[in-house]
């Protein structure tokens, strides 16, 4: 055994190089290369390191789990997308694109070593403790998150529906770190959302782009025109928080507004990474007019979505800059039911713009701010005087009083979300201000010779 140690560098380098030969003789034929192309000092320090590890660690490790690591460790060093899927892991992210896995409800990456959030999924237990865009997790119950994969930080937090995790977050907002406590469960996600904000003008919230969002926001839209009883003149496109999801779905969404024209193209190092893609169908809003809401917390089809219409001059940006998640990540099964989740390419935007740590500025920013409600007013009018005069041409004040409040008990009743009785529209200041817009749009476009 001490003489197999010994020569287990040169042993090991011997296996790497004739695999390198084996695997791509042809290549090094056709290319008429030699063994110069295989960097053998870095392989021979890689195998010493390898040895040092199996004869003089503190503890016995397997080489199975020691070459997990390099692997690990090859990938994590290129950028925080890349990654190695054992084939639990791998078979997560399948399912995943489907609507429904289990765990805290959360778009996670790696930055600076720990885990941060891009965003918490709707109506998921993540989003209902209160965990936000931008949070870092530093640590998973009593165990630091720094050192760890992100992988195995998804395998901690993920587990049997029901039990608890405890969160440590370091928030920019909060001058020390805060303990959230999650309890999981299973997540279906439903991916689209939608209500009518009050009469011709509809709300759409797309959580998470998944393989049958695109159909599912078609369905939306004549569920809204026909609540309607008549086309839509204007459409609040909500992706706030939404982490991304499937490219074909951000490409379904946008085409549903596009009737021709460029969509989104990516650009990697080989052909198969070069793609483009193009909208075929119908504008299905007959050209009524869009304001895509936007914050930090929208990446990736997010920013797909928004750039693409952005540079076709179809919807209004509004809110804050993008996540910046511009790259495109390939999965690649491998033989041992594994998985590499590989960076191979980037986005741009139709007029070009790489989205890649830069994200999707907006048109109208709008600063995170809250609506007073009117009951909270002390102004008064007029009409609230006792007594006041009626003004001659009007019905009488109590047939006008009864309408008044037919109406709004219709409307207050299409704006409620379904976890309160408060107008969308006064909860929500994005909201509110982006149906404002879409009224102006409307005016400007009557009053046009």
């Amino acid at each position: 055994m001490q003489n197999l140690s010994r020569h287990l560098p040169s042993l090991f380098i011997g296996i790497v190089i004739g695999s390198y030969i084996a695997i791509g003789g042809d290549v090094f034929a056709d290319r008429q290369s030699d063994l110069s192309t295989i960097p053998v000092q870095e392989l021979r320090t890689f195998t010493e390191v390898f040895h040092r590890i199996k004869t003089d660690y503190v503890e016995e490790v397997d080489d199975k789990t020691l070459l997990e690591n390099a692997i690990h460790g090859m990938l994590n060093g290129l950028d925080p997308h890349s990654t190695y899927l054992t084939p639990e892991a791998y078979q997560e992210i399948k399912i995943g694109t489907t609507g429904k896995f289990g765990g805290l409800g959360i778009e996670v990456g790696m930055e600076d070593g720990f885990v941060k959030v891009i965003a918490p999924i709707d109506d998921t237990p993540a989003q209902r403790a209160g965990i936000k865009a931008g949070d870092l997790i530093i640590r998973l119950d009593d165990t630091p998150v720094k050192g760890m994969t992100l992988g195995d930080a998804v395998k901690i937090m993920r587990g049997k529906p029901g039990t608890s995790i405890i969160l440590t977050i370091v928030r920019e907002t909060e001058s020390k770190p805060i303990t959230i406590t999650v309890v999981r469960a299973i997540i279906r996600v439903k991916s689209i959302k939608s209500r009518m904000l009050e009469d011709n003008y509809g709300y759409i919230r797309i959580s998470h782009f998944q393989s049958r969002t695109g159909g599912d926001l078609k369905k939306a839209i004549k569920a809204l025109e026909k609540e309607n009883k008549r086309k839509l003149e204007g459409v609040v496109l909500d992706l706030r928080n939404n982490p991304g999801g499937v490219l074909n779905a951000a490409v379904d969404v946008s085409d549903t507004f596009l009737e021709d024209g460029l969509i989104v193209y990516t650009k990697g190092r080989i052909e198969d990474a070069s793609l483009s893609f193009k909208a075929d169908e119908k504008d299905s809003l007959n050209g009524a007019p869009i304001v895509v809401l936007v914050n930090d917390g929208s990446a990736s089809a997010s920013e797909i979505v928004a750039g693409a219409l952005q540079d076709h001059k179809r919807a209004i940006i509004m809110g804050t800059k993008t996540f910046g998640k511009g790259s495109v990540q390939t999965i690649l099964p491998m033989n041992n039911k594994a998985a590499l989740k590989l960076t191979t390419a980037r986005y741009f935007t139709p007029l070009g713009r790489s989205i890649q740590a830069e994200g999707i500025a907006p048109d109208i920013v709008l600063k995170k701010v809250e609506i007073a409600g009117e009951e909270n007013s002390l102004r008064i009018k007029e009409a609230d005087l006792a007594g006041h005069l009626d003004n001659g041409n009007s019905k009488k004040e109590s047939e006008k009083k009864k309408e008044s409040e037919k109406k709004t008990d219709i409307r207050q009743l299409n704006q409620t979300t379904d976890e309160t009785d408060e107008p969308l529209i006064k909860k929500d200041y994005a909201i509110y201000e982006a149906l404002n817009l879409l009224k102006g749009m409307n005016i400007m476009k009557r009053h046009r010779p």
